[in-house]
């Protein structure tokens, strides 16, 4: 078994003596109602964020007998790490090789022990939170729903289908009130008529203005 902590950069560290022991806590939430006539009652609710924990050391000298591999770093540049990972705001990589164990972690909580018997060497309990997505629900009256729900108000231009015979100047007297805003329909729909403007063809739509 090797257990990995793999950073959000892709560094991967590997703790060098594999604890005796591995600890997952989990625990099911409830909330607490109070129902008249009833008393209180509790509500589940969802899985509380697991909790992985473990202690072991880290050698001042690598001995194979108990270390997975020689090249180990000083105990205090491997604590330094944990701290660094500790502090960082994204989560970390556990994976415990030969177990289900392959999750993001925040390193919640650690602390070290230094013992007179064996000097240089770093003991250390840590403790990882299981890390979990936060998705923020919009509630039925919330200011972003109330603004998804609330129809739109704009208004929606009018469209003109060209009949055999028609010109702009005909249209807009017909549809503006005045010949002299055939301007304003050829500026609105040039894309679709193109540069000349005495060139409308029946069935097509034109946008009023």
């Amino acid at each position: 078994m090797d257990i990995y902590l793999v950073e959000a950069s892709g560094e991967k560290f590997q703790l060098p003596v594999n604890p005796e022991e591995i600890r997952i806590s989990r625990e099911k939430q409830y909330e607490t109602v109070n129902i008249l006539a009833l008393g209180e009652i509790d509500v589940a609710q969802q899985e509380k964020v697991k909790e992985i924990s473990f202690s072991s050391f880290f050698p001042k000298v690598a001995d194979l007998r108990y270390c997975r591999y020689a090249d180990v770093l000083d105990p205090q540049e491997a604590m330094n790490r944990l701290t660094s990972m500790m502090n960082a705001k994204q989560p970390v990589r556990l994976i415990i090789t030969e177990t289900a164990v392959n999750v993001l972690v925040y390193v919640s909580a650690h602390a070290s022990t230094f013992s007179g018997g064996e000097p240089g060497d770093v003991f250390y309990d840590a403790t990882f939170r299981t890390w979990r997505e936060m998705k923020v629900r919009q509630a039925p009256g919330s200011a972003a729903a109330a603004a998804a729900a609330r129809p739109d108000t704009k208004p929606v231009p009018k469209v003109y289908t060209v009949k055999a015979g028609d010109t702009l100047s005909a249209i807009a007297k017909r549809e503006l009130g005045s010949s002299s805003s055939w301007k304003a329909i050829y500026d609105k729909n040039k894309a679709l008529i193109g540069s000349d403007a005495n060139k409308i063809v029946p069935g097509q739509k034109l946008v009023m203005p």
